[in-house]
């Protein structure tokens, strides 16, 4: 499958490196290729930066948005939450037109530094600005609640015994997106939590899991549904 990955940073790394490793024609999105392949200095989390990723995965391909959104049967949405609405506009909404798109995006605000707060929350969430950005796209809101590493690959916590969860308008391309998690990344147990709006929930967890992370000082860890 062709798939877009929007982002350059650990998340969208991380996804491109997987579903490049399943067979997938991969292309990254970023707002300036020339610009993201000069980076030098390792990401934030201290990992090789793009250049040095692109040179071990020469099967995935870098773009800038709109490209890759061009590219993509299914776009996934792995920018920052403070820059993904503006990505999705120079991704094209008519790139975007009728394509699955799955939103991993946070609306994290760090501005006055840790734990973060929200850009946007109760009333309104990312991925109901993300499906309203670009309204033909079918917006799937999922794998926020974890860090990159267990988004794909949930077995290497507690045996993979833990949830996920996704919400959209459209029901098929939740159906869709249930499917890829559990053939493409190992996830058991995925909960429909209803309609985009239900993003306001997961995305309102983030504030909690970055407590957890300070507390625990480890991102390994995530709910279990217990039911």
């Amino acid at each position: 499958m062709k798939i877009a990955v929007l982002g350059t940073a650990i998340v969208g790394k991380t996804l491109a490196e997987k579903l490049s490793a399943l067979g997938h024609d991969v292309m990254i999105g970023t707002r300036d290729p020339a610009a993201s392949r000069a980076r030098t200095a390792p990401d934030t989390f201290g990992g090789p930066p793009l250049s040095a990723f692109l040179t071990e995965h020469p099967r995935v391909a870098l773009g800038t948005l709109a490209e890759a959104a061009r590219h993509g049967e299914l776009v996934i949405n792995a920018t920052s939450g403070a820059g993904a609405v503006e990505a999705i506009q120079q991704a094209g909404p008519a790139n975007l037109e009728g394509k699955v798109l799955i939103d991993i995006s946070n609306p994290l605000d760090f501005s006055r530094g840790m734990p973060p707060s929200l850009t946007v929350c109760n009333d309104d969430s990312l991925g109901e600005q993300v499906q309203r950005a670009a309204p033909g796209a079918k917006v799937v809101k999922t794998l926020n609640t974890v860090n990159a590493y267990l988004m794909v690959a949930p077995g290497i916590l507690a045996g993979g015994d833990h949830t996920m969860f996704v919400c959209g308008d459209d029901a098929a391309a939740k159906a869709t997106v249930t499917g890829l998690l559990r053939e493409w990344f190992g996830w058991r147990d995925v909960i429909d939590l209803g309609g985009i709006s239900m993003s306001r929930g997961t995305e309102m967890y983030l504030p909690l899991w970055a407590r957890l992370y300070g507390a625990l000082q480890n991102p390994m860890f995530t709910i279990k549904v217990v039911r």
